[in-house]
């Protein structure tokens, strides 16, 4: 197995594992500082398996997650990141149309951090961002990642239905 592939899965287990924590917290400040580590580990996968839509998405995103955490995520923030990751996300993409999932996840993403502050929302809005995710994972061989998307989008979408009550 090339080294290339071994490093980008290495790190995608560790991306999985912070997303996995993440969505067992209850508070959306906790939520998005375990989202926040988990994008590290996501940089450095896509370094590793040379997927750089999802480099880019992923850099705009450790700013989001960031600014969000701090409580600085404000309306033309948003925009501009909203805007830098659609931008950014299509120059860097190497890999047509799958590349421009994780553009989608991480835009959407990116709105649903601004408008919400209910963590059931967030939840709807990390599931349809797995899924999205899952795709890409899939075909850039970052299997622990695509592992774990399928996990969490099928355990979040039963806690959101518990919570309901």
């Amino acid at each position: 197995m090339p080294t290339y592939l071994i490093l980008g899965n290495i790190f995608s287990l560790l991306s999985a594992l912070c997303i996995a924590i993440s969505v067992l917290k209850k508070n959306k400040n906790d939520l998005i500082l375990w989202q926040g580590i988990d994008v590290i580990f996501c940089i450095l996968s896509n370094i590793a398996l040379y997927t750089y839509s999802a480099l880019a998405t992923n850099t705009i995103a450790l700013i989001r997650n960031f600014l969000a955490y701090k409580n600085k995520l404000t309306k033309q923030i948003t925009w501009i990141l909203f805007i830098l990751c659609i931008v950014a996300g299509l120059y860097a993409n190497n890999r047509g149309i799958i590349g421009l999932f994780p553009i989608i996840a991480s835009a959407s993403y990116t709105i649903f951090m601004y408008i919400t502050k209910n963590e059931q929302q967030m939840r709807w809005a990390l599931v349809s961002n797995l899924i999205l995710w899952f795709v890409h994972d899939i075909y850039v061989q970052a299997y622990p990642s695509a592992l774990i998307d399928v996990v969490l989008s099928v355990w979040t979408s039963i806690q959101i239905f518990k919570n309901r009550k």
